[in-house]
């Protein structure tokens, strides 16, 4: 088992900036696929980005690609997500999440293959 806990949400005005982190504990942090998704009011919860356990391979949605950076310190046994050039349609509870079965030379955006969650972040991006 897993233990997540996220941070580091808030309000911030378009084109800034905000950098979420999601601290794991329980067993071996290594042993996890990583991944953040966010969930609109009214809207499914989908993917955003996800790292390999090793941190070698990163995948990031579309709608934010340039824009956020997944990375993770093993030794702290934290993933973040940087967000910058932030737009109000960003506007989410953020989650991140684990995935214990993946392999290890993958990621997947599949929010049914992550078997931990946390409670998420609201992040609220004004106009």
């Amino acid at each position: 088992q897993v233990q997540l806990v996220e941070s580091g949400g808030g309000l911030v005005q378009a084109g800034g900036s905000l950098r979420l982190s999601c601290a794991a504990s329980g067993r071996t942090f290594t042993s996890y696929g990583m991944g953040w998704f966010r969930q609109a009011p009214g809207k499914e919860r989908e993917f955003v980005a996800a790292i390999s356990r090793s941190g070698s391979i990163t995948e990031h949605a579309v709608s934010v690609k340039g824009r956020f950076t997944i990375s993770k310190d093993n030794a702290k046994n934290t993933v973040y997500l940087q967000m910058n050039s932030l737009k109000p349609e960003d506007t989410a509870v953020y989650f991140c999440a684990a995935d214990a079965t993946g392999s290890s030379r993958s990621v997947t955006s599949d929010r049914y293959e992550y078997e931990y969650w946390g409670q998420g972040t609201q992040v609220t991006v004004s106009s």
